[in-house]
């Protein structure tokens, strides 16, 4: 079983930056894609940005240019560093890791909140 655990969520003014951090733990896995989905309150789960093994990541329109993902295979662990920070970035932001066979992982989720 896997086991992903988010850090680095908080209150940020607009235009600041924060980096999130997501390890996978557990054993006898292999991850597939990892990334990052959001949730703002009455709207739906929408994704964020995603990288595959190999290190290729593909992000929302929204957050091109601003938001940066990056993977440490080695540590199982997944970081999105987001800049520039928007009041319209606020929401929870969940890890998620997809595995080889295929079956699909969230983290508990972490607090993102853009305010001045």
């Amino acid at each position: 079983q896997v086991q992903l655990v988010e850090s680095g969520g908080g209150l940020v003014q607009p235009g600041g930056s924060l980096r999130l951090s997501c390890v996978a733990s557990g054993s006898g896995f292999t991850i597939n894609v990892m990334g990052w989905y959001r949730q703002a309150p009455g709207k739906q789960r929408e994704l964020v940005a995603a990288i595959t093994s190999g290190g290729r990541p593909d992000y929302a329109n929204s957050v091109k240019g601003r938001f940066t993902i990056v993977r440490d295979n080695t540590k199982n662990t997944v970081y999105l560093q987001m800049n520039s920070l928007k009041p319209e970035d606020t929401a929870v932001y969940y890890c998620n890791a997809v595995l080889i066979p295929w079956s699909v992982h969230w983290g508990q989720g972490t607090q993102v909140t853009v305010s001045s």
